[in-house]
């Protein structure tokens, strides 16, 4: 009984030496030229039949044509300027109404919409609307109250 209880402790043991690792998974070879590389043991892996001459493949690296570079196009003429089939101009749009802060009740002006990229008539988008109110914000500071409150009833309007 005691050698069977002796023969279960030494089993363990003697697996656990066997691992030079410690258990853990490493797909990593060190690089050539270090240490680690030079005092590792290469495993010898069996032979295989050298390639005859018919399997061996010989191919040239890049065209055997010459390429030649080809000349830029020279300048062109500008684009014309686009042609309204409709006739009407685009309008500017005009400024939205004063603005009651919510806060303190104070009646602010709002900033006229910029002209670049309006939609049709003169409309603002909403990311243009919301671009506008956010710099009103920082223009009016504190006396435009709470910052996100002021944006969100500009932009709601």
């Amino acid at each position: 009984m005691l050698f069977l209880i002796a023969l279960a402790l030494a089993v363990p043991a003697v697996s656990a030496q066997a691992e030079s690792d410690n258990g853990t998974i490493n797909i990593m070879q060190p690089e050539p030229g270090s240490h680690a590389a030079k005092h590792t043991r290469k495993k010898r892996h069996e032979k295989r039949p050298r390639a005859t001459r018919r399997h061996k493949v010989h191919r040239a690296l890049g065209s055997s044509n010459p390429v030649y570079p080809v000349p830029l196009p020279g300048p062109q003429k500008p684009l014309a300027a686009p042609h309204n089939p409709y006739g009407v101009s685009p309008q500017r749009a005009e400024t939205p109404p004063p603005l009651v802060v919510p806060e303190t009740g104070r009646v602010l002006p709002n900033l006229p919409p910029s002209g670049a990229g309006l939609g049709p008539g003169g409309t603002e988008s909403f990311q243009q609307r919301a671009a506008r109110c956010h710099q009103q914000a920082g223009i009016y500071g504190q006396s435009a109250g709470n910052p996100s409150t002021y944006i969100n009833s500009c932009i709601n309007q």
